[in-house]
């Protein structure tokens, strides 16, 4: 068995601090949706890949994967932002197998009135605090841990095309 490669004090306290902020920043993001527009972050997640996508449509498996949800999460989700009128789920075109969800223009309006409160607790929990130069380390290093970690790309939302193939 492999000795264990333990953190070093360095490493101890960048972890801990990264941890911590991301727990701090995802806390005030979700605490700001849950206020103002009665929606979990993953819920308004959902509306902004699909906002972004051709035709505001993107076929359900992709969207789970950009999303980097389980089918059976974002199948739930998708659900409920039916029952608000904000999506709306159709058969995929060539796969009987296959659904595409499908924003609204209730739901597009939604999103555009809830997306302003959010960028500002967005920009107000993170980039009022970095300088240009913590901006771009800050964004070199999310690109190195998602290279590393993804298994598919996740992001762009208009790079998922409903059609694909499963």
């Amino acid at each position: 068995m492999p000795d264990t490669r333990w953190l070093d004090d360095e490493e101890q306290r960048a972890w801990r601090s990264y941890l911590t902020s991301c727990r701090l920043v995802f806390d005030r993001i979700e605490r700001q949706l849950q206020q103002d527009a009665g929606l979990p972050h993953a819920y308004y997640e959902i509306l902004v890949r699909l906002s972004e996508a051709p035709g505001h449509a993107m076929r359900m498996s992709k969207l789970a994967t950009s999303a980097m949800s389980s089918r059976s999460r974002l199948s739930h989700a998708v659900a409920r932002l039916e029952e608000s009128g904000w999506v709306r789920r159709r058969p995929c075109p060539d796969d009987r197998r296959g659904a595409v969800a499908e924003l609204t223009d209730e739901g597009l309006a939604h999103l555009e009135a809830i997306a302003p409160g959010h960028v500002e607790t967005v920009r107000g929990a993170m980039f009022d605090v970095l300088s240009p130069e913590q901006l771009r380390a800050l964004h070199d290093i999310s690109d190195t841990l998602v290279a590393n970690l993804a298994d598919a790309p996740v992001w762009p939302a208009s790079e998922d095309r409903y059609d694909d193939a499963e």
